[in-house]
């Protein structure tokens, strides 16, 4: 798909099952059945936070149950009304998640919502990292949803409360160690994780 057939289709809605189909070398995600363009290509900034993350939250799982996984990775979370994976109208491939139940995975990826999401903000994503996709995580019923902000070299930690809502964050900062309420005892050194 073309930005030119995209700029063509704004009203019509897409499934899982055509996405599939889209062969164009770009990166899509779909939410609510809304595409959305992932290239250009993260950063080198970026890319760099990214793999600090997921090394450390790699080795922290190391004999554990559950697996972390970065993008390029398919996470569909489907509505109750989508049984079959060809209806299923949201795909997105955060930087980062975590998933806990087997179950949930397969060779496409993920099927449900990761315990886990990790999203590194960036300015071609930063406005649906933080509003379209934090209100997706929370009503798909994502546990805990970091949104890390390298300009600002923060993070914010969002638990998922009783309720079903996200509260208010645990905000961090560069030389801070962030902890993870889902994945007890797991530390993030920030003061590593930005260091150039």
């Amino acid at each position: 798909m073309t930005q030119t057939n995209l700029a063509e289709k704004l009203d019509e809605r897409f499934t899982y099952g055509q996405y599939c189909q889209w062969n164009d070398g770009e990166r899509w995600e779909l939410i609510d059945g809304v595409p959305y363009n992932m290239t250009p290509a993260p950063v080198r900034r970026h890319q760099g936070i990214s793999t600090k993350v997921v090394f450390r939250i790699a080795e922290f799982l190391q004999g554990k149950p559950c697996k972390v996984y970065h993008a390029p990775f398919d996470v569909r979370l489907p509505d109750l009304s989508e049984q079959d994976d060809s209806d299923v109208t949201t795909v997105v491939q955060p930087d980062l998640v975590v998933i806990c139940d087997e179950k949930k995975l397969d060779d496409r990826g993920c099927r449900g919502a990761p315990d886990l999401v990790v999203e590194i903000l960036s300015p071609s994503t930063s406005r649906k990292d933080i509003g379209v996709k934090f209100s997706l995580y929370e009503r798909h019923g994502v546990r805990e949803y970091w949104i890390i902000h390298p300009a600002e070299e923060s993070l914010m930690v969002f638990t998922l409360s009783e309720d079903g809502k996200y509260g208010r964050p645990q905000g961090y900062g560069r030389g801070d160690l962030a902890v993870s309420t889902v994945l007890e005892g797991l530390e993030l050194d920030l003061e590593e994780v930005f260091a150039e």
